[in-house]
């Protein structure tokens, strides 16, 4: 964590509610990316949802990297180049994964399975750090792998996962890696806005093989920008939801710690499910697609409230082993006082 914000208030609170903003921001394109994908589905039938994943990714961060690029263009360090890399491949890889799996699960439990990656995280810590994890790790852990299991629809007799939720699954793990690399202390003293813009470039590189070899006519490419409709649901992914949010995101989150960023990262979830409640209809009657709003089911309810309270828990600033250290002092000293 930066060390000028971790003893500023102001600067804490900035990052705070930039990350929020993010949070917000990615919120919306969940039930976006669905409906862009159903829009799309309907205007060509056939179509592959890995192409139209890979390609609306690809433009995306290919635009948000010109966005960023003019009129401020920087020369990366080594350091800087390595870690936009790095963060792309893995970004890509949870981008496209994530998108796809869209067209087969809803927007909230997509946006919920997202957040496996507060199980992840603790794992890798500890495996890393050769230390068995605190007891209050461990609790949180099993709260959010029991909420992730009810919101994925695991099948228990059949032992298996739908395609969308596995693919989101794995995405939480690519996401994983991101943060990590977007916390490690070897890239403190890069540029955060140079290092979006590498990774936005790379991105678009990395997933540019898998839109050209999923799609069926080059003619499907200008799918996105062919109706005013296509049009507007690509540049709300492309301006606000990825250029706003992967800069603020990026520019952020170092000013926090993995762990403080992950407690605020759990309000996507929270977003991406209230603006499901209306969203779709919206979006139903102005594309003339089939997108019904979502309900709170019960598996939604305990499944994403197991997982915010896992999060939450998690950095809360207490543990076993200190409370009741703490609830024995505090009993010793009242023994005293009465003794007195």
């Amino acid at each position: 964590m930066n060390e000028t914000a971790s003893h500023n208030p102001a600067l804490r609170l900035r990052a705070l509610f930039g990350l929020v903003g993010t949070c917000a921001m990615w919120g919306v394109s969940f039930p976006v990316m669905k409906a862009l994908g159903l829009y799309l589905s309907a205007q060509a039938p056939g179509i592959s949802t890995w192409f139209v994943a890979a390609t609306t990714v690809l433009l995306r961060f290919g635009l948000g990297a010109i966005l960023l690029t003019i009129g401020n263009y920087s020369r990366p360090t080594k350091d800087e180049l390595a870690q936009g890399c790095l963060i792309a491949i893995f970004s890509a890889a949870g981008m496209l994964l994530q998108m796809d799996a869209l067209n087969f699960s809803s927007a909230s439990t997509s946006a919920f399975l997202t957040q496996g990656y507060i199980v992840i995280l603790p794992l890798v810590a500890a495996l890393t750090g050769r230390v068995w994890p605190p007891s209050k790790t461990i609790v949180c852990v099993c709260l959010s792998t029991f909420g992730l299991g009810l919101l994925s629809g695991f099948d228990w007799s059949s032992l298996r996962l739908g395609r969308g939720e596995t693919e989101t699954l794995l995405a939480a793990c690519s996401f994983a890696v991101q943060i990590l690399f977007l916390d490690h202390q070897g890239y403190r003293k890069n540029r955060s806005r140079v290092v979006t813009q590498v990774m936005f470039v790379c991105v678009a590189i990395v997933l540019a093989p898998i839109a050209v070899c999923t799609m069926r006519t080059p003619a499907e490419v200008t799918l996105l920008f062919s109706t005013p409709m296509a049009f507007g649901l690509f540049f709300v992914l492309c301006v606000p939801c990825t250029v706003l949010a992967f800069s603020w995101m990026n520019r952020y989150q170092p000013e926090l710690s993995a762990s403080e960023a992950g407690i605020v990262y759990g309000a996507e979830p929270l977003f991406a499910s209230l603006l499901s409640l209306f969203l779709p209809g919206i979006f139903s009657g102005l594309a003339n697609i089939d997108y019904a709003n979502e309900a709170l089911t019960r598996d939604l309810l305990v499944g994403g409230g197991l997982v915010i309270s896992a999060n939450v828990l998690l950095q809360l600033p207490w543990s076993f082993g200190a409370y009741r250290v703490r609830t024995r002092s505090l009993r010793a000293d009242q023994k005293q006082r009465r003794e007195d």
